[in-house]
């Protein structure tokens, strides 16, 4: 479906078999709100349209169910990074942009994702963890948080473990505000060491909407 105004998606339910739901609109507050809502993500290039994506299987974390490995324990021990959130949000998200992975190819990080995740951001919706060695950004990752649920969408490192410790102190901060899941969107083996599971399209969109029924804590975050 080619969407545009008002703004509107069709059910996720009707995706494609690749997830592809729609295509068009554009990154406004409001139609990324309402998307995320739906169990809806952007995810596109430079040279695309804007596409809407609901995949099946989907990938998600519930906090209670992560798994640590022992050597990630022993770093997180060491206390070798200094760990703070909502601190450097913009740094965050370039980093995700510039950050070369060995599977990609470019990013899907654009500018104008870049815009309307950093409004989301002002706004109180997206926020940010960031991992520190001696004053500088060593890793970090965003999404957005709505209900009990949050929304990954990108994590980078510029040191070893950085990025790992980041996600583990994210974990185990959403359990202690008691959050449902964390949607993680497609598999990946780095997530899937971390306990993250594939559940259905239809079983993610039921239990998230029983998740955005609970308040979401709106505002800057901060570890307790």
């Amino acid at each position: 479906m080619i969407i545009d105004e008002p703004v509107a998606f069709p059910s996720p339910r009707f995706a494609g078999k690749d997830g592809l739901l729609a295509i068009g609109g554009g990154l406004s507050e409001k139609r990324l709100l309402l998307a995320y809502r739906m169990g809806i993500f952007p995810w596109f290039s430079d040279d695309q349209p804007i596409l809407w994506w609901s995949p099946d299987p989907r990938l998600v974390l519930y906090p209670d169910e992560i798994r640590i490995s022992k050597s990630l324990q022993k770093v997180i021990k060491k206390k070798i990074f200094h760990l703070t959130m909502d601190t450097a949000f913009e740094q965050v998200i370039n980093a995700c942009a510039q950050v070369p992975r060995a599977d990609e190819q470019g990013t899907w990080i654009v500018k104008d994702m870049i815009d309307a995740y950093c409004r989301l951001h002002e706004s109180g919706f997206a926020h940010s963890v960031e991992a520190w060695y001696k004053g500088k950004l060593a890793g970090g990752l965003y999404g957005i948080s709505l209900g009990k649920s949050f929304f990954g969408e990108s994590m980078f490192t510029y040191m070893s473990n950085a990025s790992k410790v980041v996600f583990a102190a994210l974990v185990d901060y959403l359990r202690e505000l008691s959050f449902d899941m964390i949607d993680c969107q497609i598999a990946t083996a780095h997530l899937i060491r971390f306990g993250a599971i594939e559940i259905s399209r239809d079983r993610f969109l039921d239990e998230l909407k029983q998740s955005l029924d609970a308040p979401t804590r709106r505002g800057k975050w901060s570890f307790f």
